[in-house]
């Protein structure tokens, strides 16, 4: 995703769209929409990507129903009937090599179905082409595709029953499957052009569907493949654990069970994982090493998650994770999904600084460089300096290959019952672009004010 476009969602209403990067900053007060952003995003990957219908719901995010969801501004005021969102993407699919000059976009219509916002219209379009693909219906109404190509523009009325495709089952029909069946049928309502779609409209629409998102058997409704969204307060330490299936969520409660998991089973994957950990947690002055103590020689044993702290010697004895900072625990599901080699495609962090000193949270800041630059890109939300300076200087400093075009951040700023996205900018010096003069005010004042100015 190069660049998002929302309307009419939450304090969204003006149409208005942010630049989306490697590596996306959300900075701005409390209550500005960055959260609803974030859940924008998922509901936007899991419409493109997996094909399934986004739960607005789904922690953490819980944003409500349809109404709670489309931008009302009280009163008399009329609540939006459709909500918009759309990304402009120059790849085909998530981590693909991006072709520059094809630029490609995704746009969903949700409206109300039973009180939860669903998506009734979806489509693909590359305007250099001048190919598109549009579908509008939902499960037990009436559909039509809209196909256009530079020769014409077709509407077609399946005849085919998709209500088995569209609702039952979590799943929408993906959008190229219309395009094989299209090609079956001869009847089309003839908008533009000089007769029916030919071999060479359907060539070039076939060429658009290799472009589009699609459902394959990786990209499919796995949780594997989608963004991690992580919660803005993790899960509790434990005293011991007891193992379990290692199921993802945003709490970050079953990391310890995949730490374990990874130890008892995978001897180099462990070791790695376990260096770069280290390797972080010495950086940070948060840890110099994370131990697991198995009671027993099986699987199914318990275990307890350990903690050797910052700077002590390697025969003191560990710690349990419960008797050290809180803000180790904390971290730790973050890191472990930014380091582990079989982790999500994207990651949707709420405040990963939560409970950490300033050293800890450069520290991330640096690891979020290192990951981004590496092809797995990360939006965060956050109201760290030390992070946002970090990544700056790591950019002028060339510490890693992102370079400054690699680095959007986007500042939310309330404006009465709406809010503007500002998308911000760095140079090769680290230096701030393009940001508005309310961005850092309250800094400034606060410095005036400091120096009796």
């Amino acid at each position: 995703m190069d660049r998002i476009t929302l309307e009419n969602y939450r304090c969204f209403r003006e149409r208005q769209s942010a630049r989306l990067a490697p590596l996306t900053l959300l900075v701005g007060e409390n209550s500005t929409g960055k959260t609803s952003f974030m859940a924008m995003v998922r509901a936007l990957w899991d419409v493109a990507y997996s094909s399934r219908i986004p739960d607005f719901k789904e922690q953490p995010y819980d944003l409500g129903s349809f109404n709670d969801i489309a931008h009302y501004r009280g009163a008399k005021a009329i609540r939006a009937n459709e909500i918009r969102a759309s990304f402009d993407s120059h790849a085909a699919y998530p981590r693909a090599k991006k072709t520059k000059g094809n630029l490609n976009k995704f746009c969903v219509g949700f409206q109300e179905r039973k009180t939860d916002p669903v998506p009734v219209m979806r489509s693909f379009s590359n305007k250099k082409r001048g190919i598109r693909i549009e579908h509008r219906g939902w499960a037990g109404e009436s559909h039509n595709v809209h196909f256009s190509t530079p020769d014409g523009n077709w509407r077609w009325h399946p005849e085919e029953d998709y209500g088995n495709w569209l609702g039952d089952d979590n799943i929408i029909r993906p959008l190229w499957s219309f395009i094989h069946d299209a090609q079956r049928h001869s009847q089309f309502e003839i908008i533009s052009g000089k007769g029916l779609p030919s071999e060479k409209d359907f060539e070039s629409l076939q060429t658009l569907m290799h472009r589009m998102p699609y459902v394959s058997s990786m990209l499919s409704k796995s949780d594997k493949f989608r963004p991690y969204s992580s919660a803005p307060i993790r899960s509790k330490p434990h005293r011991t654990y007891h193992p379990s299936r290692p199921i993802e969520d945003p709490e970050g409660s079953r990391i310890p069970m995949y730490l374990a998991d990874i130890h008892s089973q995978g001897k180099r994957e462990w070791k790695e994982l376990k260096s770069a950990l280290a390797k972080f947690g010495k950086t940070s002055g948060l840890f110099d090493e994370i131990i697991i103590r198995s009671f027993g020689t099986e699987g199914s044993d318990p275990f307890q998650l350990q903690v050797r702290e910052s700077g002590s010697a390697k025969e003191d004895y560990p710690r349990n994770l419960i008797d050290v900072g809180y803000g180790v625990s904390q971290v730790l599901p973050v890191i472990v999904q930014l380091l582990r080699d079989d982790g999500p495609p994207m990651f949707l962090l709420q405040q990963p600084e939560v409970h950490l000193h300033p050293r800890a949270q450069a520290a991330l800041g640096s690891l979020f460089c290192k990951i981004a630059s590496a092809g797995r890109p990360l939006i965060i939300e956050t109201h760290s300096d030390y992070i946002l300076d970090r990544v700056r200087l790591d950019v002028r400093d060339k510490e890693t290959k992102l370079q400054p075009s690699d680095v959007s951040i986007l500042f939310f700023e309330r404006q009465d019952l709406d809010v503007q996205i500002h998308s911000i900018r760095i140079d090769e010096m680290g230096n701030i672009l393009d940001a508005p003069r309310s961005y850092r005010q309250f800094f400034m004042d606060e410095t005036n004010r400091d120096l009796r100015l």
